[in-house]
Order: C-alpha cells, then sequence, then structure tokens
C-alpha cells in the first residue's frame, strides 16, 4: 500500500466517520487492509447513498474536491486503485453518475470516462 493509498483512505474516514465500525470490520475480516474491499464495501456504499439523496452537497463537493485532487496526483498505485473502484462504480448507474458529474472536476471526469471505455460502456 503507498502512502498517498493511506491518505485517501484516512481522508475518506474523516468525510464519512460513520463508516469507522465498519473500515476496522473489514481490516478484522480481512486481516489485512486490503484499498479496494474497503473503497467498494465501506465507503462507495455511503458516497452512492449521498449522490442518491443529493442533499449534502457542501459535503459532496468537498468530496468530489479531493477526488479531483486524486485524479491529478501521480502516484499511479492509488490512481489505479481510485480508477477500478470509485470512478468504475459511479458509472454503474447513469443516474448516480448524472448526478456525480454536477460535482467532478475535469480530470476526475476524464478519469472516469477512461474508467467507462476501459469496461466497454463507451465506445
Amino acid at each position: 500500500m503507498s502512502e498517498k493509498s493511506e491518505e485517501f483512505l484516512r481522508v475518506m474516514l474523516d468525510f464519512i466517520p460513520s463508516s469507522r465500525n465498519e473500515y476496522r470490520k473489514s481490516i478484522d475480516d480481512n486481516e489485512e487492509v486490503l484499498e479496494t474491499v474497503i473503497i467498494e464495501d465501506v465507503f462507495m456504499p455511503e458516497i452512492l447513498k449521498l449522490l442518491s439523496e443529493d442533499a449534502n452537497t457542501k459535503l459532496l463537493k468537498r468530496i468530489f474536491d479531493y477526488f479531483e485532487e486524486v485524479s491529478n496526483c501521480e502516484d499511479n498505485y492509488l490512481l489505479n486503485i481510485f480508477s477500478v473502484t470509485v470512478l468504475e462504480i459511479l458509472g454503474n448507474d447513469s443516474t448516480i453518475l448524472g448526478i456525480a458529474q454536477k460535482y467532478m472536476g475535469p480530470k476526475t471526469m476524464q478519469l472516469q470516462f477512461q474508467a467507462d471505455i476501459d469496461l466497454g460502456r463507451v465506445k
């Protein structure tokens, strides 16, 4: 795990402190920190819920501002994990993606589009 991916998990816990118990449970169950599992199973359901409600716009803006920062980082390990978890999951539902795009910065949007291409969702 890279320092940047550790930082990503810490920042996500700061954004979504209610996920702290589930985060710890994931580590206990897997006997290690599995970034993709934690992002997919702990953080993304909460982010998808926030997006579906589209009510806590300040928090969503802060999260997606951070996603834009991540999208512009030079840590290829974190970028790969971010793309195959966060961005691919956002593209699973066109309604959710449409809401998310209101908050995405240009680089995040570009990477999300590339994730859709990589999955064959866009030609």
